[in-house]
Formats: C-alpha cells, structure tokens, sequence
C-alpha cells in the first residue's frame, strides 16, 4: 500500500513489550523526518488485558488520530480478534506464525527462526516494521544503543542482531508498505507527549516544586518534572493522598517556591479544600488536572473532557481563577508557563486542564522557543516601609506579597477572614473590603485572556466550537467532509474566564453552531451558555473513554447536517 499517512496500531497484552516498540518506532519515524500523532489506549493491568500503541506517521501534518487501521502489528490472538472490523482494505496484518490471520492479507513472523528467545520478539516485531516501511536501520541501532548500553555490550550486541535479522527478512518477504512522497518534516524535531510538555513548560517557568500522589493519568508529569527538574534543584515529594499534596505545594509557595500539584479528576476532589486555602490566603498555586473518566474510579486509563465543571467551581466560597485547556504538546508547554506567570502575577490558583488522550499522545514537535518566553513574575524580598501588610487594600486587588525570612518584616497568612495584616476576624464591614479586594484581582486575569483560535471562513455555514484536545479531530473532519457548505472551528485554549467580545462575532455569525466535547452533557456549550446567553443546541459529544477523532466527528456532522 501507499499513501500519505499509515496508522499502524501495535496491540497486545501488558507485558509484551508493545510500548517498548512502539516508542521506538515512534522515535525512528520522527528522526526520518516524518510527522508523528501517537494514540495509546491501555488497561489498568501490570500484565494482561489488551493494550494498543496506535503510531500514526504521514509526510503531512497529522491532526488527529484515526480509527481505521493499514497496519496491525499482532502481539496476540486477541488483538485479531478485537480490531478486524478495523482494518482498512488492503490493511496488511502483521503477526506471529503461530497465529490464525484467517484469509487477510499478512506478513506472517517466524519468531522462533529470528529471535534466540521470546524475550527478544518485541524487537522482531520493531524490525519488521522499519523494515517494511523502509526506514533506515542506522537509525534503529542508533536508537537501541542509546536504550541498551555501550556498543559492545552483550545485552545490546543481542538487540542489534536481532534487529537486523528481522529487517533483512522483510526485504526477502513480498510485502510492504509505504508513502507517496518523501519525508517532509524534516529533521532535528523532537517527539514528546502532552505530560512531558506541561513538565518542561513548568520547567521554563522556574518551577522547583512539585508534590503530588501518583493517579493515572496525570503521574507522568510529575515523574517528567523530577526526572528533567532534579538535576537543577527542583524538590519534590510523594505524599499519603491528594489533600497532603496540595498543602505541601501551598507551603513550598508560601516559601517563595514556584509550586506545581498534579492530580485527575478523583484526586482533585480530595484538593479542593486546600483550592480555597489558596484563593484565600492568596498563595500562588498551579494545579494540572488530567482527565479521565468518572464518575469514582471510573475508567481510570481512558480518556474524557468531563471534569470542566468540577476545575472552575472548585472551591468553597468565591474567588479568582484562571483555566487553560491546552490541544496539543506546544500549548501544553506554553500555557504551563503562562499559568505560572499568572499565579504569581495574582495570587490565586491557576489550572491546566488535560485528559490522557493529550496526555499520552506522542508528536513531533520544532523546538519549544526558551528565548522567547516572557519573564515570570516574581515576590518581594525585601520591605523597607514601616509596617508591612500582607493583604493591604489595592486597587487592583493584588497585595505585596513578601517571603518570609529575607526581611525584618513579620509576613503572616492564615485560612480566615482576616485584616489587612492578616489577623484574623469576623468583622462585617471588613469582610466585605478583604472580599471584594480578592474579586478584583478577575478584572486584570479578564484583561490578560487568551482568545479562542477561528479556523476557517468568517460567517461559515457551521461552525463547530471545541476546546482542548478535540481540535485536531474537528479540522481534520472539516478538511474531509463532501459538502457544498462552508465550515469553520472555534477553539478555547483557555476556558476561563471567558470574554464575549473575542468570539462572540463568531458563534453569531454562523449559520449553524455545533459544539464538540468529550463529556456527555456539553460542560462547555453550558458554560458559554451562562456566560454569554448564546445557547449551542446541536452537539457532537463522545464520552465511551476513546479520544475523539475525525472520523467520529465527522459522523457526527452527517447525522446533524
């Protein structure tokens, strides 16, 4: 076959090395110079269950990912089973010589004949598919020696002959598959997925802070933070549970440190008691919130865009806040670093609200800009004034905020009501002043909202209107779709707050305004709703844990339309 773009999922059970391939391979297409959109699906099992590793490489920009399969590489009879129904024609089935591919069209592998132990059949299975789509093998090797050792070693040494083994075999086979076209990203890209973006974006920001408690699938990035940050002196912790997590990274920040929580949706709820704590106490706080399904445990390693109601009302009482919902790793790694600009800017908790498709959707990506990047604002550490006021009334709501132990002054902070120097009391008149004076602070957080993104032609027959992670999904249905209509895409990469004039002209314009969402009761089409008024009566709405994709959008479009 030969195309533009190949979807080759890689599926199998828990244990049989279907990442190790995957992430290899992923890494191999992009130092080729192809695009890479990477979509994992896994259970939550140490071994077992049926997990996929879906790579999909083009020599055009890939917008989101697919659910027809060209290739399926065949870890296991279930993976057969389970995916047939998927399988573009003229797919090739790529699997084990002691499997039944029936009558489909298969690259059947002798594992017996080209590995000396089934330890090494996940690189078989590598092989067979660089081979097949003629990727060069210095590559691999390059790769697997970065991952196995030292040239030399016997482990690596193992790898490597394996490796060329089964990428000499394919070449014997009559089987293969291919693009139209040369690779056209180019080289010195690099791969990373959404949690490793909002790790590094965290890391330009200063951030030498994190504590969390590992919940699925938001651990990743934390282990990314401490894995990259600890070497520049970044601290970090692993607590009993969530509320211990987010008190810690309150304390870290009333410091002076730049202070990251990351949770899902189960662990947020334990959180929002210590949310307050911050709205209150105005301590600088950025809090990732990566999605999954609920309600409870739900399906904790699949995906869905349900807990946007949760994240901008979270929190007993009123106070300021902002939310981003980044589309993909470069927003993921821009935003972190705007969040942490805007936490310390107005002393009120900031969010990052992802979901494990965007999570752990592998792309390639230029180069993030460090050079360009604004400065984060920053505390005082020193007063030379007379008295110093913690939450000294401001026109602009934002107080002096001083950290303790770098001056004589006495700073001070508690969960109360309290006084301007922080003294605790229950004063009706100021009450009302120290509220107020939070609430003031939403006046400059508006002011420094980052519009939605409009794709398209202004006053398109439909409009579809998405956020976060679904945009890949909505342009690309857009670009596929046969119709004499026009269409465009309004995107939020920040949810709130919201500013009527950036969007407005958009929605009214339209001849039609869908909403597409991954939640079942469109939380972000009600939020506009009660912002605006604008009410978004058609919908497109996936909420069975699968991330959503063109083709599912664009099924959506023909049943409205």
């Amino acid at each position: 076959m030969s195309k533009q773009s190949l979807n080759i999922v890689i599926g199998g059970a828990a244990g049989q090395g279907l990442a190790t391939i995957g992430r290899l391979l992923s890494k191999a297409v992009v130092r080729a110079g192809y695009h890479l959109l990477v979509t994992q699906k896994y259970m939550s099992r140490v071994r077992g269950g049926h997990n996929t590793f879906a790579v999909r490489l083009g020599t055009e920009p890939l917008l989101s990912g697919t659910e027809t399969i060209d290739v399926l590489a065949a870890l296991n009879e279930e993976t057969l089973d389970k995916h047939s129904e998927e399988l573009a024609k003229n797919a090739l089935v790529v699997a084990g010589d002691d499997l039944d591919t029936k009558d489909r069209n298969a690259l059947r592998i002798p594992f017996k004949e080209l590995a000396p132990k089934p330890l090494f059949y996940n690189i078989v299975v590598l092989g067979v598919l660089a081979g097949a789509i003629r990727l060069d093998i210095s590559i691999l090797e390059e790769l697997l020696t970065q991952t196995f050792g030292k040239k030399g070693d016997e482990i690596l040494q193992g790898n490597l002959d394996v490796l060329r083994k089964a990428y000499d075999w394919v070449a014997e086979q009559d089987h293969e598959f291919g693009f139209d076209g040369t690779p056209k990203a180019g080289k010195g890209r690099m791969m990373v997925n959404g949690n490793e973006a909002i790790a590094l974006g965290a890391l330009a920001a200063g951030c030498n802070f994190v504590s969390f408690y590992p919940m699925t699938p938001a651990t990743s990035v934390a282990l990314s933070l401490i894995g990259k940050g600890a070497p520049l002196g970044l601290q970090y912790e692993q607590v009993e549970d969530e509320i211990a997590a987010v008190n810690m990274a309150l304390g870290a920040s009333y410091a002076g440190a730049k202070a990251l929580v990351t949770t899902s949706g189960g662990g947020f709820a334990l959180m929002e008691e210590g949310i307050s704590l911050a709205g209150v106490s105005e301590t600088p706080l950025v809090c990732v919130v990566v999605q999954r399904p609920g309600p409870a445990t739900g399906m904790a390693t699949r995906t869905e865009q349900s807990d946007l109601n949760l994240v901008v009302y979270a929190g007993h009482g009123e106070f300021p806040r902002a939310v981003f919902a980044p589309s993909d790793p470069e927003e993921c790694f821009y935003l972190t670093h705007r969040a942490f600009d805007l936490t310390e800017t107005y002393q009120t908790p900031v969010f990052v609200l992802s979901d494990q498709y965007l999570a752990d959707s592998y792309r390639d990506e230029e180069l993030f800009d460090l050079d360009g990047l604004p400065e984060i604002a920053a505390p005082l550490l020193e007063w030379k004034e007379d008295e110093y006021k913690r939450y000294a009334l401001t026109d602009d709501g934002v107080s002096p905020r001083l950290i303790p132990g770098y001056s004589e002054a006495l700073v001070r902070a508690d969960s109360h009501e309290h006084d301007e120097s922080s003294r605790i009391t229950e004063n009706a008149e100021n009450r009302t002043v120290q509220n107020s004076k939070r609430l003031r602070k939403e006046t400059g957080l508006f002011e420094e909202v980052i519009g939605p993104d409009y794709y398209g032609e202004e006053g398109a027959d439909v409009v579809l209107m998405s956020w976060g992670s679904t945009l890949g999904a909505c342009l690309e249905a857009c670009e596929r779709i046969d119709s004499k209509k026009t269409f465009g895409v309004l995107h939020f990469k920040q949810v709130y707050p919201l500013r009527e004039e950036q969007f407005m002209d958009y929605l009214e314009s339209a001849g039609k305004v869908i909403a597409v969402e991954g939640n079942a009761t469109a939380q972000f089409a009600q939020l506009v709703a009660r912002e605006t008024g604008f009410f978004v009566q058609d919908r497109i709405l996936r909420f069975d844990g699968r991330a959503m994709t063109w083709e599912y959008v664009l099924k959506g479009l023909t049943e409205i339309l």
